[in-house]
């Protein structure tokens, strides 16, 4: 909505898409404004005053320690490599010019190039968010890749950056003019400048840090400087409320650029600054363990979290600010309350129980909408808008904190499931630069038919894209968490194949997992160790055993107590909407719709779910026709008709795969067309498992069923005379042959037909058999039901075709 009331010139729609839109608190009218007013004169100054933390606080030595992705490499052999590969190539095809370009403007310097379109087009007032994830993306793949094209370009996109700010000489840096943030102040719309500003901060320190770039150090305390002075006199020209009510736009995670600032610089100034970003009206819903962030938008209010758990390691949050704050309850209530901005850790903990048991998908991602929704009532929050990206990168780093304070699985097992079902997924395959916004969760969704469905590597630069370079930058992260003391110790938390350079054990980890199958229950995983130069150490190494490795099933602990896996939704009528997992994989059905399983009277999952052999592959096949230069298969929709050749990753390859069966059902090879004619085969639909391509009658057409007897083809070398081609004559029907159509056009329906063969009907009753253009994944499942099969792959796996995650499973 926000980027079509930028890039939309329709003033009338635009007024009344803004006439609802208010920055202002509740407490600004009605009886309750002059008490907020008096305690607000009361604690502002105070507040501003009010800063115990002393920069000297240590985490207690049993917290765990992330180790540097530049210890980190990833092997070939995972699919977290190809995942990582993909992205850098997508950094490297980036023009400079082109992402920096509104920041030249905004200078006042020369722009040469054009600027990039999407979220980053000069109507957008957005602008620049992107280019701060890019500063951090490249940092993180230089970091875990040492790839020099991707040094070379991010030290060019800081000198740009550098001659930016100091041509406008007061410290502001950004890719729109500072006017924004004059609007903001006085409460009139714009789409939310502090979350931009955040994200360049954000890659600014991850380029110092990461990159070892002073320069950008002193960039970012600049901005800091120009900040700290704006924001200290909106507070002393309006007052502390009015700076609060500009963060009730989205504001990202200032705070917690801010408290990474004031970590490396130990500049109190820098601490106070990132305090007045920690927003009260929600963090002290946290403090007071009040869970009301239903109707919230969700990637407003994560990135406050992880400040805040940012500021609980680097002060020990041994701070007691009593501040009055006020919020809504019901819309109509206005409700007085103190917190103790005390414990982030608990905050943090608190808020990750609520997302976990409330709010978050089988992918362990969350939202609607962009929202949260009510709690516990997943089932009707699932559509193609399910589950923003955004929200999963901003999760991910909340579990990570949780799981260095505590060493709790949970946490671990967490990640993994996040990681590998909502991030590993939004890529389409190994395309670089094409990327989804929301992972749709809906019966028969498709990546592609959301509201944005797939991006464009050039167009589009959607919040999600930004999220997603880092994410895919950093999948060497949160492998490996190093427990420093005496006795230094390793934590091996993922099951990914990666190295890792220990200095402190003196040794290189090497890790090898072998690729996970469906026919092979367990995970394989190979530890090596090579020793570093220096006398040995003797330390302690720790694995990680998963929640699905548990022989009696998942089991979850919070603090020693189990734990009651949360179902979907807590309205009986959806008990029995389940999601299906194999160990952390999320298994999707391919389904256009259907989500209905009806299992019968069963002992066990073993009974109606089972492995698909890698054999299987052996006998996939498609069959296509030439008309001109160009080729139509044979293809399953309604019905079976003659379409053209289906791009690769959508429904239509799935739809043009059929696996050959014998008529006494076991499975047969194809090789090449030579071993397969005079056999007499049925074909099974690849993404109907169970249904057969069946034969009604003479000039009837051919149809997706379950009746054997009327399935069954003999492969006959084809009428055409070619070398490559069959014709399938009906078993039952003798002398009549698969049919398409004599003039070969798309659309036509196949049928079954009898005439005496001339040239044509030879033409239109002849195929090309080749490999079929799907293939099964090597996590593939079928999944049995009474009225129709399911064949099951991973959800990361899945491009354009449609799917189903949860279904109704009944017996």
């Amino acid at each position: 909505m926000r980027a079509k009331l930028s890039s939309i010139n329709d003033e009338a729609w635009t007024k009344e898409m803004l006439s609802s839109y208010q920055l202002r608190s509740p407490a600004n009218e009605g009886p309750e404004a002059s008490k907020f007013q008096a305690a607000e004169e009361k604690f502002d100054n105070k507040m501003l005053r009010n800063t115990n933390a002393t920069g000297d606080f240590k985490l207690p030595g049993d917290f765990l320690k992330e180790v540097s992705l530049h210890d980190v490499r990833l092997l070939p052999n995972s699919m977290h490599w190809r995942a990582q590969q993909t992205n850098l190539e997508y950094l490297v095809m980036l023009d400079v010019d082109r992402l920096v370009w509104s920041f030249r403007k905004t200078a006042g310097l020369p722009t040469p190039g054009t600027p990039y379109g999407g979220w980053e087009d000069q109507k957008m007032e957005l602008r620049g968010h992107f280019l701060g994830h890019y500063l951090s993306a490249t940092a993180m793949a230089w970091a875990s890749t040492r790839n020099e094209t991707v040094k070379q370009k991010m030290d060019a996109v800081m000198s740009v950056l550098s001659e930016c700010q100091k041509k406008i000489g007061t410290g502001y840096l950004s890719a729109f003019p500072s006017e924004f943030f004059d609007r903001l102040e006085n409460l009139v719309y714009v789409w939310a400048p502090y979350y931009t500003i955040h994200k360049i901060m954000a890659g600014l320190l991850d380029q110092y840090t990461l990159a070892n770039n002073g320069q950008a150090l002193n960039i970012t305390i600049w901005m800091a400087d120009y900040f700290n002075t704006r924001v200290q006199n909106l507070i002393a020209r309006s007052s502390l409320e009015r700076h609060y009510q500009t963060l009730n736009d989205e504001s990202g995670g200032m705070n917690d650029a801010l408290y990474k600032l004031y970590g490396i610089t130990k500049d109190p100034k820098h601490l106070k600054l990132a305090e007045l970003f920690d927003k009260p009206c929600f963090l002290g819903l946290l403090a007071v363990k009040e869970d009301n962030i239903a109707g919230l938008h969700a990637n407003t209010h994560i990135p406050l979290v992880c400040g805040v758990q940012n500021r609980y390691e680097l002060t020990g949050d041994e701070q007691s600010m009593a501040l009055p704050f006020f919020f809504w309850a019901s819309f109509k209530k206005v409700l007085q309350a103190q917190f103790m901005f005390g414990n982030c850790q608990a905050m943090g903990t608190f808020f990750m129980d609520i997302i976990n048991s409330s709010h978050s998908y089988a992918t362990g991602g969350t939202s609607h909408q962009e929202f949260w929704t009510d709690p516990k009532r997943i089932a009707t929050a699932l559509s193609a808008e399910t589950e923003e990206s955004c929200t999963t990168y901003n999760m991910l780093k909340v579990s990570r904190y949780l799981f260095k304070w505590t060493k709790q699985v949970t946490y671990a097992d967490y990640y993994e499931r996040a990681l590998t079902n909502g991030v590993l997924g939004i890529q389409r395959g190994t395309e670089p630069g094409v990327m989804i916004y929301m992972l749709p969760l809906s019966p028969g969704s498709s990546k592609a038919k959301s509201y944005h469905g797939w991006g464009d590597a050039f167009d589009s630069f959607w919040c999600c894209y930004g999220t997603g370079i880092e994410s895919f930058a950093k999948l060497g992260d949160s492998i490996y968490f190093e427990q420093e003391g005496k006795g230094p110790g390793v934590y091996i938390i993922q099951y990914i194949s990666s190295t890792f350079d220990w200095k402190a054990g003196q040794i290189v980890i090497h890790q090898n997992v072998d690729p996970v199958v469906s026919w092979d229950q367990n995970l394989r995983m190979a530890l090596t160790f090579t020793s570093n130069k220096g006398p040995g150490v003797s330390s302690v190494l720790n694995l990680r055993i998963p929640f699905w490795a548990n022989p009696n099933g998942g089991k979850a602990t919070l603090n020693k107590d189990n734990l009651q896996i949360p179902s979907p939704d807590d309205r009986p009528q959806y008990a029995s909407l389940q999601a299906i997992f194999y160990g952390p994989y999320l298994l999707a059905g391919y389904s256009q719709h259907d989500h209905e399983i009806k299992t019968g009277p069963v002992k066990s999952l073993s009974e109606w779910i089972t492995p698909i052999p890698a054999s299987y592959n052996a006998g996939l096949v498609t069959f296509s026709q030439k008309s001109g230069n160009s080729s139509l298969v044979l293809m399953k929709n309604q019905s079976v008709t003659i379409e053209p050749w289906p791009a690769a990753g959508t429904g239509g390859d799935a739809n043009a795969t059929f696996r050959l069966i014998g008529n006494d059902q076991r499975p047969i090879n194809f090789t090449t067309v030579k071993n397969v004619i005079s056999k007499q085969v049925m074909f099974e639909p690849f993404d109907f498992p169970g249904k057969l391509l069946m034969q009604q009658g003479n000039n009837d057409s051919l149809v997706i069923a379950n009746n054997p007897g009327n399935s069954v083809f003999q492969v006959n070398a084809g009428l055409d005379g070619k070398p490559d081609t069959v014709s399938l004559e009906s078993v039952s029907r003798k002398g009549c042959f698969v049919f398409s159509d004599v003039n070969l056009k798309a659309g036509a329906a196949l049928k079954l037909n009898c005439q005496q063969p001339d040239d044509g009907f030879k033409q239109a009753a002849s195929f090309v058999m080749q490999k079929g253009i799907s293939q099964y994944h090597p996590i593939s499942f079928l999944a049995k039901g009474s009225n129709r099969n399911y064949l099951l792959a991973p959800l990361l796996s899945f491009r354009d075709e449609s799917y189903s995650v949860y279904f109704n499973i009944t017996n």
